[in-house]
């Protein structure tokens, strides 16, 4: 199978343009800081996600990296809620994200410990 057909990768795709245009009305003293940072992270999962498939071949390298996955999933969960604390997002949209984000990290969880069905 193709990662980008995987639902992991759809979904945090679609999470990681989300957060893009998101980002976009985030304040202009943020560009080096959240906007950044969010970006990069939220990017990063899908990045890591299509290496992890290219070392298929070898358990121990495609587990490091669906690792490194979930931690940038992590960290954009924590971005998430600095957007939150900081008003640039509302409730709504913060539980919308942390949602989707939290499938994504349970997907990359089954990733982790069941690398033979990948």
């Amino acid at each position: 199978m193709n990662f980008k057909q995987t639902k992991v990768y759809i979904l945090a795709f679609e999470q990681a343009m989300e957060i893009f245009h998101l980002s976009k009305n985030l304040p202009k003293d943020e560009t080096y800081s959240l906007t950044d940072q969010i970006r990069r992270s939220s990017r990063s999962v899908c990045a890591n996600i299509a290496e992890a498939y290219r070392k298929k071949r070898y358990p121990a390298n495609f587990i490091s990296k669906a690792t490194d996955c979930d931690a940038e999933n992590t960290e954009t969960g924590v971005w998430l809620d600095f957007s939150l604390e900081c008003k640039y997002i509302d409730a709504e949209k913060h539980c919308s994200l942390v949602s989707r984000n939290a499938e994504i990290g349970r997907l990359l969880s089954h990733m982790i410990n069941n690398p033979e069905k990948y």
